[in-house]
C-alpha cells in the first residue's frame, strides 16, 4: 500500500471519529434532556458588536437557572449562503430541560425576568421554538 493511500485512510478515519465525537454531546443531551428551547434574537442595532456582546453575556448569565441542563449561546456563523439558511438574526440561545416543569420554572425565574428587563432594549424581534423529543 502506498504512503499516500495509508495517509488518506488514516486521515479519513480520524475525521470520521472526530465528527462522531463532536455529535456525541448533542445526542446525550437530546436523550437525557428532551425539552429544547431555541430562541433567536434580532438586534435593534445589528452592526453593533457592543450590543451583540451585551446580549450574549446576558444570555450566558441565564445558565445560573438550575433547571437549564445545557445551554449553547451562538452568533451567526459564516457558512455558505443558501436559500434555506436564515442568517438575519444576531444571537441565539439553545437550552435543554429535563421536563416541561423545568422549562416553566425557567420562564418564571427571577433571573430570566431580570434578563428581559435589562436586555430587551437590545432586540427588535425574538422568535422562540420549543420542541420535545419525538
Amino acid at each position: 500500500m502506498s504512503t499516500n493511500r495509508r495517509n488518506f485512510i488514516a486521515t479519513t478515519a480520524v475525521m470520521a471519529a472526530s465528527t462522531a465525537a463532536s455529535a456525541l454531546p448533542l445526542e446525550l443531551a437530546k436523550s437525557k434532556y428532551p425539552i429544547v428551547h431555541h430562541v433567536f434574537f434580532w438586534l435593534k442595532n445589528p452592526g453593533s458588536v457592543e450590543d451583540r456582546d451585551k446580549l450574549v453575556a446576558g444570555v450566558k448569565a441565564l445558565a445560573k437557572i438550575e433547571t437549564i441542563k445545557q445551554i449553547h449561546v451562538g452568533v451567526v456563523a459564516s457558512t455558505e449562503k443558501r436559500d434555506v439558511v436564515d442568517n438575519t438574526w444576531g444571537v441565539s440561545e439553545l437550552m435543554f430541560f429535563a421536563d416541561l416543569e423545568g422549562q416553566k420554572t425557567y420562564q418564571d425565574h427571577p433571573i430570566h425576568q431580570e434578563f428581559i428587563k435589562n436586555h430587551s432594549h437590545l432586540w427588535e424581534k425574538v422568535i422562540v421554538y420549543d420542541a420535545v423529543e419525538a
